[in-house]
């Protein structure tokens, strides 16, 4: 069976293009973010505990997730030399990511470990810094995918008219 060599090359260029990374992070962190962690709490059978606690496993998952794809991402544009086009959402995504795992996450899995404690922390901004930059993410993936399909000029695909 012989080897179609243009289909090959199309497939060559969409595993080259920043828009699936961006879009499957995006997935994840949707999904995660505003959908499952919403959900966990209005559980009427989870305690406040369980449910802190699940979150904090959950979102430590995702966080390891989401470093392989911003490793995947980055290394998508550089070898792709589009390094230029993306710089400023592939920044700040990457300060977003560091922001996130080393100081967000941390304080905030502390603050999980002293309510199951049965401890009252008090008041913080560390969960509204951490929902704002997760808003931002979001938002940032998503300009950025679309801006790579824009880029290939193969926004819609083929045999569908806008």
């Amino acid at each position: 069976m012989p080897v179609n060599r243009a289909a090959l090359k199309a497939l060559m260029r969409a595993f080259a293009n920043p828009a699936w990374p961006s879009f499957t992070w995006f997935g994840m962190t949707a999904g995660i973010s505003l959908l499952e962690s919403p959900a966990r709490f209005s559980a009427d059978t989870l305690s406040r505990a369980a449910a802190l606690d699940l979150g904090r496993i959950v979102f430590s998952v995702l966080n390891k997730a989401e470093l392989i794809t911003l490793v995947v991402l980055l290394s998508i544009v550089r070898i792709s030399g589009q390094g230029r086009r993306y710089w400023a959402e592939c920044a700040l995504l990457a300060l977003i990511m560091i922001a996130q795992s080393v100081w967000l996450l941390p304080e905030l899995s502390a603050r999980s470990a002293q309510i199951v404690a049965g401890a009252d922390p008090g008041p913080s901004f560390v969960h509204a810094a951490y929902a704002s930059l997760e808003l931002l993410k979001l938002a940032l993936l998503l300009v950025l995918g679309f801006r790579a399909l824009a880029a290939t000029g193969n926004a819609m695909p083929s045999g569908t008219k806008s």
